[in-house]
């Protein structure tokens, strides 16, 4: 009964899989770009209203699976995890100056005692008073990071791309960190994730600071667009070096030399180094090693769209059929397809149930495995759906499963390969499979 507990089944999953998916591409039938309209369609997301979306079971695996990819590396360099609140007074953005500035992008609540509130889209209000409001800090507590994975809220003019551009969004923010060891730990969180990406200067925006660099997905749907150049090395947003009046000569090389390029990319990470812009008018400040001198903290920000990642990845990776996911974060590792069989139909499920509670038994594979069930389909019609959802691995139990020694056809959905492999082969591939 335990191990039948592990066992997950296609037909009890909260999909839809007789939607047809449309053929056409996903700016054809109104959609703004095939990621898009893969998660429509795959049920990984459902929209609520123009610039929201459920996030459904699978899309929240692979969800919960990238936040704890972001925990792994912020926790590694120190980061301690809080929850502040999604409402921020009027009276703390009024404050920073940054109520005016923000504009009509935030979305703004009045409650019945007539105090304004807006639903925050960054916190550094926030957390500075909730530092300014800790008595006697110390130089020795240096540096404090902090970092929250929570709802963010901004009034879109224009909502689109699903989760690229929405209105309410998952974001990660850490505080008072060392500049570059928290773009040392987003260096290797965006290396684990296993897609191409680079990292470019950026404008410092509403947020305001003296330094920031972005990371960009490269994808032809992407809003802004990176200057690189090989030859000296300049990686820049094309906004920055337009504001900085140096587009021209943004690349160091002599204009014969010069192989600037220009690329389409997908922001999903934002570093800013702040200096005091927001613990000065806030009073923020930690006590010097004299025990009587109060300094101005000195404070970074650093944000992941931790949606917008998940999308980005998609986007960058998949067919115009197929979901493809980065391999640590796909919902499921393991799509089991038992031969449909009229006389046999119970033997076959019966050996896929088998192998998924070997399978998990490896702890790393717990909750990993689904079984196909669905046995009045044919394998094919089956394997269509695996494909479609970008399971990184379908096993398919055909005849010789039924034989001894038993053989499984396992398809590798990267690559495209399918190998035959021995109980014993299959248990060393699932001993390499990462997990986290």
């Amino acid at each position: 009964m335990a191990s039948y507990c592990h066992r997950r089944y296609v037909s009890r999953l909260f999909q839809n899989f007789g939607k047809l998916q449309p053929k056409s591409k996903g700016q054809e039938i109104g959609l703004s770009c095939h990621s898009h309209k893969l998660m429509l369609y795959n049920d990984i997301i459902a929209q609520s209203y123009a610039g929201g979306f459920h996030i459904l079971p699978i899309g929240l695996r692979a969800l919960e699976k990238l936040t704890r990819l972001v925990d792994e590396e912020m926790q590694a360099i120190g980061g301690q995890k809080i929850a502040m609140t999604t409402l921020a007074p009027e009276s703390l953005w009024q404050t920073s100056g940054r109520w005016a500035a923000a504009g009509s992008e935030l979305f703004k609540l009045m409650d019945r005692q007539k105090h304004q509130f807006c639903l925050g889209p960054t916190h550094e209000e926030l957390v500075t008073k909730l530092l300014a409001n800790i008595a006697q800090v110390s130089y020795k507590h240096l540096p404090i990071k902090l970092y929250q994975i929570t709802r963010k809220f901004r009034d879109e003019m224009a909502p689109r791309y699903g989760l690229l551009r929405g209105r309410e969004f998952e974001m990660k923010e850490t505080a008072l960190d060392t500049y570059n060891g928290v773009c040392g730990a987003y260096n290797r969180l965006f290396d684990r994730i296993g897609v191409p990406y680079v990292k470019v200067s950026g404008a410092t925006g509403i947020i305001g600071g003296s330094l920031s660099h972005e990371y960009h997905y490269f994808a032809d749907v992407g809003q802004d667009s990176v200057l690189l150049c090989e030859r000296c090395g300049v990686q820049m947003n094309k906004e920055l070096a337009a504001e900085d009046g140096s587009l021209p000569s943004a690349c160091q090389m002599p204009a014969a030399q010069c192989d600037l390029q220009e690329q389409k990319g997908i922001e999903v990470g934002h570093t800013f180094y702040l200096g005091t812009k927001y613990s000065s008018p806030f009073k923020a400040v930690y006590m010097d090693s004299d025990g009587s001198t109060m300094i101005d903290f000195h404070m970074g920000c650093y944000g992941l769209g931790i949606t917008r990642i998940l999308q980005a990845t998609v986007e960058a990776l998949s067919t115009e059929t197929g979901i493809r996911w980065p391999s640590l974060v796909a919902p499921h590792q393991i799509y089991i397809i038992p031969k449909k069989d009229g006389n046999r139909g119970e033997d076959y499920l019966a050996a896929a149930e088998s192998l998924s509670d070997s399978l998990t038994q490896r702890r790393h594979l717990q909750g990993e495995i689904v079984i196909d069930d669905r046995m009045n389909l044919t394998i094919g019609r089956r394997q269509v759906d695996a494909d479609r959802l970008g399971y990184p691995y379908t096993i398919i139990l055909g005849v010789k499963a039924l034989e001894s020694p038993a053989l499984y056809e396992v398809v590798e959905t990267a690559t495209r390969e399918t190998t035959f492999m021995s109980i014993d082969q299959l248990m060393s591939l699932a001993d390499q499979i990462q997990t986290i």
